[in-house]
Formats: structure tokens, C-alpha cells, sequence
């Protein structure tokens, strides 16, 4: 078997020393074809090896190409001189830094090519290196930039920004005065960001982005996972004792999900290469550091249910946006947090249906939420949870009300309301941190699911079980008062009756002060106890 090229960005590496490559020149030969080319993808998705492949393509590295699609349909007798800009490499701290540290890099990438530059700005550096290497060369230039808009989100929020999109700014422009240097340029970022000019004076960009042409030109297809991995499908399907239909599902529920179009879905690489080599299913993706900022984001704008629940957008959800006002679902998005699900034509114009890619990114991420919302640690989470699911199904009221009160004991002193006008605010939170636990236990959960009598909380389906939730807050009010309420209100209004064929289960859950109680009723028994938090 071919080496996983586990955190390997280099194609060069990659193909000279045998590592697994899957081939994407056939979407890279139909790139090749624009002039100025911009992509966004989330983070640690391909991006730096598509940028290094094209690298050695337009170097004329030919022996690296044998095998793959591009091989006999490339003009191998012109090599073009390249530059490739990686702003994870480039100090970008300050407008000062940044200038100092291009203006070293472009003058080291000239003494490689034989040129001495004059100039002492790095702008006025950028636009002397294109012109001369096109000169030396005999070919024009191919620019290459990577992570593009990284200087930018790290100054978020701080008071270097505005000198850092200023020299951005200044610095890209020199594209647009150089096109007669330049046969190729291609921009790959996380964000398509506004007030930088690469968008609003170079000779039209072409954004391939949402482009059904390059749908898979990062991440693995399912035609790609099956055909290039098919020796370590095998095995890891021996190692965890499954068949190899079976484990195709379940990697494809875990790490498959990201569209672009709304109809070709791609693997992330980088959970995906991590799997097959540790035969184990687990949330990869979050282990490289926490997405606090996000989190933090989702509980202060109450945007927990974004992530729960589709989101209906428009093209505008996608055009670029202003830095000091990001917008937050072209946030959860352009991070890889939602992605297209469907995407529907009215009137000649496209209308996206959003939701959470797959189970990596929803566990993490409901994990992640209720450790914001709850103070319970993370890591301890995923033992909790599988107790409590037990504990629904065998009606274990005593020992689900013992886990509640451990889960939310971080929660009553933030929650509690001052007056009792921010009393339905602390239910409605209550009821997030409700639908966010449900979603971690593995439920498809229906939030205020509309019936002929009335609007039910919650219903939550999984296999053959159909658990009917209603929750209740009050500061004052007596728990057994409130569940006698939740469980009423349930029965009266039969919110159960359209899951009659599957085992339905009443679920009422009150808060109210410091404690909080809950019943379980298979329509006939009733089991409730108290505990403090």
C-alpha cells in the first residue's frame, strides 16, 4: 500500500518519495484555462497541496505527472517561472512587519532567479520581480498566493488592522498593473474578504468557489475514497470487525458532507487520511485546537439552533463581506461549520439550503456548545451522554435526573433571571441547551414541530423510538407543578399521535431556582424525582 500522506502539503514529496495521491489534474488542466482564479475552502481542506501541485506543473516537473490524468495533455516544453506567497510564512503583526518581512522574501526569491531588485517598498519589490522574471525568463509569471486573507482574521478586532488591509491593499493591486506579466494567478483563502483589492479592481477574477466544475477539486469523492483507499477500506474493515459495506457507511456518515453545488459531496482530507491510519473513528478535524472564537460566537448570539436546524440562504450568503461586520452564516460556512445540503433554482436565481457537513463536525461542535452553555468538561461528555440515553430508554428517572443535575450544576448561576421579563429568555436557553444535548445522544431532533393542536417543544426520533419532550422554567413555581404542566400539555394536545408505529416515550423535563426534575412516561407509568443542582 501507498504511504498516507498525513500532513504532507508538498506534491513534489509526495509523489518522489510514494505517498497515496488522488488525482485532481483533470479539474487542475480545465483551472489552468482562466487567467486570475480565487478559491475559498475551510481550513486544512487541500488547499496548500493544490496550490504546490500547480507549482510544479507550471515549473515543467514532468516526471512527477506520469500516471495521472494531465500527463499526456500538458505542454511540457514551457516552464514558467513561478512565485508562491504562503501568508503563514510572512510575518503579519503589523502593517511595519508585514512590509519587512514581503520585502525580505520577494528579494531571497530574486537572488534565486539571478535578479538583484532595486526597489525598497515590497509592493514596488512585487511589481519589479514580475516584470523582470518575465523578462529573464522569456515566460510570464505564474503567482500563486496561499491562505490570502490569513493576515486579515488574525488582525480581526485589533488596532492593526486598518494598516494591514491597507497595505494588502496596495500590495495586491500590483496584479491588476502587471497582467502583461502574468499568465496565471490563482488566490485560495478561508474567506472571500471585502475592502481588499482583489476583488474590487483586478481584471475580473474568476471565483470558482461555488463552481459545480470544481466541486471536488479539493477533498475526496466517494468514487475517489473507494477506488484510491480500497486497500485500507479492507483493512480497517478486518480491524474493526465490520464488513466493507458497513464501514463505507459509517466513514461516510463521520467525514463525507461538504458540497459546494448542492450535489457532489467530498471527504475531508484531513479527517479522512487520520482515520485510515488509526482505524478509529474520531473527531479529527477539532483535534488541532478548539474553534473558541466560533463557540463563544454561537452562545453569545444565541445562534446554537443555526447548527441544529437547515438555513435558507441566497447567493448573498457567499459574496464577500466586510471584516469589522462578519456576517454569521457566511462565517459558519465559509469555515466549514454548514455547507450545502440543496441548492434550488426560483427565477434564475439559487437558493441554498445550509446544514452541519457530518457527524464529526456536529459532535464536535454540540460537545463544544454545552461545555460553553453547561461548564461540564468536554472530554467527560461523551461518557455522560451514552448514560443518559440508557437512562431514557429504561425509564431511570433517578439516574437521569442525577446526570442532569451533574451536567447543568455550571449553569443556574448565569442563568438565573433578574425580573420576570427574562424568564421566557432562560427557558428559550434552556431549551437550546436541551436540543444541543439531544443532538450530542445521536437523536434527529425536531424543535417546535408544528401539530393541528399546538407547537411541541421537541420530538426526538431515533430508530424506533420517538421521544415527545416538553420543558418547563420557572423561577418559583413548585418542579412537580411544571412537570404535571409538560406532561398535560403532551397528552392533551397528542403530540405523539404522528409516532404512534414507533416506541413513543413522554419525556417532561422543569427547572426552576437551583433545581431541576424530570418524568418519563411510556403513556401508562409515571416516574419523576428531584434533585438539587
Amino acid at each position: 500500500m501507498k504511504k498516507l500522506p498525513i500532513g504532507i502539503q508538498s506534491f513534489e514529496k509526495l509523489r518522489s518519495e510514494g505517498f497515496l495521491y488522488v488525482d485532481k489534474t483533470k479539474e487542475i488542466h480545465q483551472l489552468t484555462s482562466s487567467n486570475i482564479v480565487f478559491l475559498s475552502r475551510p481550513r486544512r481542506f487541500g488547499k496548500s497541496l493544490l496550490i504546490s501541485t500547480l507549482g510544479e506543473l507550471y515549473k515543467g516537473n514532468k516526471h512527477l505527472f506520469e500516471g495521472l490524468y494531465i500527463y499526456d495533455k500538458w505542454d511540457w516544453t514551457q516552464q514558467y517561472p513561478v512565485i508562491r506567497i504562503d501568508w503563514t510564512s510572512i510575518e503579519h503583526g503589523s502593517r511595519e512587519e508585514m512590509e519587512r518581512s514581503m520585502s525580505t522574501f520577494l528579494k531571497r526569491q530574486a537572488t534565486l532567479n539571478g535578479i538583484n531588485l532595486v526597489s525598497e517598498y515590497a509592493s514596488d519589490c512585487f511589481a519589479e520581480l514580475l516584470e523582470s522574471l518575465h523578462r529573464k525568463k522569456g515566460n510570464k509569471v505564474v503567482v500563486l498566493v496561499d491562505e490570502y486573507d490569513k493576515p486579515i482574521l488574525d488582525a480581526i478586532g485589533k488596532t492593526e488592522a486598518a494598516g494591514i488591509r491597507a497595505f494588502l491593499q496596495k500590495f495586491y493591486v500590483i496584479l491588476k498593473g502587471a497582467d502583461d506579466h502574468l499568465k496565471f494567478v490563482l488566490l485560495t483563502g478561508v474567506t472571500k474578504v471585502a475592502k481588499v483589492s482583489i476583488f474590487s479592481v483586478l481584471n475580473s477574477p474568476d471565483d470558482i468557489t461555488m463552481s459545480d466544475k470544481y466541486a471536488s477539486i479539493c477533498g475526496y469523492t466517494q468514487e475517489e475514497l473507494e477506488r484510491d483507499f480500497s486497500e485500507y477500506i479492507d483493512n480497517t474493515a478486518i480491524r474493526l470487525e465490520m464488513t466493507r459495506e458497513d464501514l463505507l457507511a459509517k466513514i461516510r456518515k463521520w467525514y463525507d458532507g461538504y458540497t459546494w453545488d448542492g450535489k457532489t459531496s467530498v471527504y475531508n482530507p484531513f479527517s479522512t487520511l487520520p482515520f485510515f491510519s488509526r482505524n478509529e473513528f474520531s473527531n479529527y478535524w477539532f483535534e488541532t485546537g478548539t474553534p473558541t472564537f466560533l463557540i463563544n460566537r454561537l452562545k453569545k448570539h444565541g445562534l446554537a439552533k443555526t447548527v441544529l436546524e437547515p438555513v435558507i440562504a441566497d447567493s448573498s450568503a457567499f459574496d464577500s463581506y466586510d471584516p469589522d461586520a462578519l456576517g454569521d452564516i457566511p462565517l459558519l460556512f465559509q469555515t466549514g461549520y454548514l455547507t450545502v445540503k440543496n441548492k434550488k433554482m426560483f427565477d434564475g436565481e439559487p437558493e441554498y439550503t445550509l446544514g452541519v457537513p457530518n457527524l464529526e463536525v456536529r459532535e464536535s461542535l454540540m460537545k463544544h456548545l454545552l461545555c460553553a452553555f453547561t461548564q461540564y468538561p468536554v472530554a467527560q461528555l461523551g461518557v455522560l451522554g451514552k448514560a443518559m440515553l440508557q437512562q431514557i430508554r429504561n425509564y431511570d428517572v433517578e439516574g437521569l435526573t442525577n446526570n442532569l443535575r451533574k451536567m447543568l450544576a455550571g449553569v443556574p448561576y448565569t442563568l438565573q433571571p433578574e425580573d420576570h421579563a427574562t424568564e421566557d429568555a432562560t427557558e428559550a436557553r434552556y431549551h437550546i441547551i436541551f436540543q444541543v444535548w439531544m443532538t450530542l445522544l445521536g437523536f434527529n431532533i425536531q424543535s417546535e414541530r408544528l401539530t393541528d393542536r399546538g407547537r411541541m417543544d421537541a420530538v426526538l426520533l431515533q430508530g424506533e423510538v420517538a421521544i415527545v419532550a416538553e420543558l418547563k422554567y420557572h423561577a418559583t413555581t413548585k418542579l412537580d407543578t411544571l412537570l404535571d404542566q409538560a406532561i398535560a400539555q403532551i397528552r392533551e394536545k397528542r403530540y405523539y399521535e404522528p409516532f404512534i408505529d414507533k416506541k413513543v416515550i413522554l419525556l417532561g423535563l422543569a427547572f426552576g431556582g437551583n433545581e431541576v426534575a424530570c418524568r418519563i412516561e411510556p403513556l401508562k407509568e409515571s416516574y419523576t424525582i428531584y434533585a438539587r443542582l
